[in-house]
């Protein structure tokens, strides 16, 4: 229900009130303006026209209005006297006609004579004996309020696809409720959310209307009926919405993929044949067929005479899908709503993925560590996680005879880093991620890494035997290979270490440094019986190296 919010003063309306109908009066609204006690509007109840309500109030000081009257009129003729209007409890000030008393046609037993709108009166009274009396305070609307009993649409068929709109409209009397039959309206339809109408059927004596065909575009939609009057008979708007559902009918679909598993940009053949089960499996000629990869683009192609279809499909992973996931098969469905089928297949459809090298060091030890980083290049993060294998390849010109010199296990689902770590004198590197039904193959660049080797030659340490506690001189020469062939190695420090017989462990007796042509020569005094030998640690561009080992007599 509606009202008039409650005004501070009383003032004085002089206007021209209507609540639309086409065939009402215009009332003049008049109000003293001398009287504390105030009136608002008298609205007409839209669930129930014969019922209007009113706001009253008085601004007396320590005044409350007692008491609220009403008179429905048509010109100077008072058709109906309404001696008290209540008060609602849970709204002070808001005054209605009782449910009891609500007005009725005289068919019903009332005293309207007729639908239409009518003037009404509002008398009221403060507990100071206050009074005043708005004229033409509302318009009664006095009308049928239209309403759409029904609107149904059927169900769509593969034989017949065309929705049929049907329904009944009627309207609510005031007063009594009576559901009065509409006829010869006019209610016209269309599909929800759409302005343009798709048709329209006029009421028969019953208010029942029957419009033409409507072809089915959708498996599913709704539609919305609607009908609209403003006349001294009907006042306001109907609408109604129902939903249509296709019957479609099923039918048997094969088909076969000719790969499980595809790489981007690769081509996947799907071949099959539709038929009908309720025609002793006969095959259905020009039937759409839709197909997709994962959750791709669908491509339709039709059936030939022998219920056949064959489609092509590009592969192209991306960050909606993956291979293993819920999206990674295959799917053929029905592309006409009107006839079901549905076949799926595995199939892989690998993530692009992309490895590359962020860096690399080969040491004096001939150890290679390599870190490197696997990513998808769509997401930084994966919703499918699973193992992941990278390889560590070697060339001898760094672009082909690639092979395989260790590799590394990994557990993806996010951008990471790992390295890997090997034995290697340098060359052409590369890292080669294998692929698999999650991610596809990416290889890193290439690159090279070289350290120059070196030996130790010629080692011997005398005299043997010695006496303890007395000189020994331990000599070597010192090389790397260089030029195509094994050349001194000048000015390098090395280290003579001693292994004591009965003892497992080395120890370092004495440092020195080769000659310009890599010779070297160390003393150390001799303490034990046991053996020598020297080492060369390497520098920033050579490989470290030990020589063999040279046994002295200690007497």
């Amino acid at each position: 229900m509606r009202s008039d919010l409650r005004r501070l003063s009383a003032v004085s309306l002089v206007t021209a009130l209507t609540l639309g109908v086409a065939a009402g009066p215009a009332f003049a609204d008049t109000v003293p303006a001398t009287s504390p006690v105030g009136v608002g509007r008298a609205v007409t109840d839209d669930t129930q026209r014969g019922a209007f309500q009113v706001t009253a109030w008085t601004d007396a000081p320590q005044a409350t209005v007692t008491s609220v009257s009403a008179k429905v009129r048509q010109g100077d003729t008072v058709l109906a006297e309404i001696p008290a209007l209540s008060e609602d409890p849970a709204r002070r000030g808001h005054f209605a006609l009782p449910q009891d008393d609500v007005l009725k046609l005289t068919e019903d037993g009332g005293t309207l004579p007729s639908l239409g709108a009518y003037a009404i009166d509002v008398t009221a009274t403060d507990s100071l004996g206050n009074t005043v009396t708005r004229t033409n305070a509302g318009t009664l609307d006095f009308t049928l309020r239209p309403w759409l009993n029904g609107f149904t649409l059927g169900s769509p068929t593969w034989l017949d696809r065309n929705t049929h709109p049907a329904g009944r409209l009627v309207g609510i009397q005031p007063g009594s409720g009576d559901v009065v039959p509409l006829g010869g309206r006019t209610v016209s339809y269309a599909r929800s959310g759409e302005d343009t109408p798709l048709g329209s059927a006029v009421t028969d004596a019953d208010g029942a209307f029957a419009g033409a065909p409507v072809p089915m575009e959708r498996r599913y939609d709704w539609y919305m009926a609607s009908f609209t009057e403003n006349s001294a008979e009907v006042h306001g708007t109907a609408t109604y919405y129902a939903d249509a559902r296709i019957e479609a009918k099923r039918a048997v679909v094969t088909a076969t993929a000719d790969k499980t598993r595809a790489a981007s940009g690769e081509t996947v053949t799907i071949t099959g044949q539709v038929t009908d089960p309720e025609a002793n499996g006969i095959p259905l000629a020009d039937t759409p067929v839709s197909a997709r990869l994962g959750g791709g683009l669908a491509k339709t192609v039709r059936t030939d005479a022998e219920g056949r279809f064959r489609v092509q499909l590009i592969a192209a992973p991306g960050r909606d899908y993956q291979g293993g996931g819920d999206w990674s098969g295959w799917t053929v469905a029905s592309a006409d709503p009107f006839l079901e089928f549905y076949a799926y297949g595995k199939l892989a459809l690998p993530w692009d993925s992309r490895t590359k090298v962020t860096a690399y060091r080969l040491g004096p030890d001939a150890r290679l560590a390599v870190t490197g980083e696997f990513r998808s290049p769509y997401e930084a993060w994966s919703s499918t996680s699973s193992w992941q294998s990278v390889l560590l390849e070697q060339s001898p010109d760094g672009t082909t005879g690639w092979k395989r010199i260790a590799s590394a296990d990994f557990y993806s689902g996010l951008r990471l880093s790992f390295t890997i770590g090997t034995s290697s004198k340098g060359g052409w590197f590369r890292l080669r991620h294998v692929a698999n039904d999650y991610y596809a193959e990416s290889v890193s660049a290439p690159f090279h890494v070289s350290r120059t080797d070196s030996r130790v030659q010629s080692l011997k340490a005398s005299p043997d035997p010695v006496r303890k506690g007395s000189a020994i001189t331990v000599t070597a020469s010192l090389q790397h290979y260089t030029g195509g062939a094994w050349r001194g190695l000048g000015n390098q420090p090395v280290s003579v270490w001693f292994k004591q017989w009965g003892k497992s462990t080395w120890k370092q007796v004495a440092t020195g440094k080769s000659t310009s042509t890599g010779a070297v020569s160390v003393r150390t005094a001799a303490s034990a019986d046991g053996w020598y030998q020297v080492r060369y640690s390497g520098d920033a561009t050579h490989l470290q190296s030990t020589s063999g080992q040279d046994w002295v007599d200690v007497r």
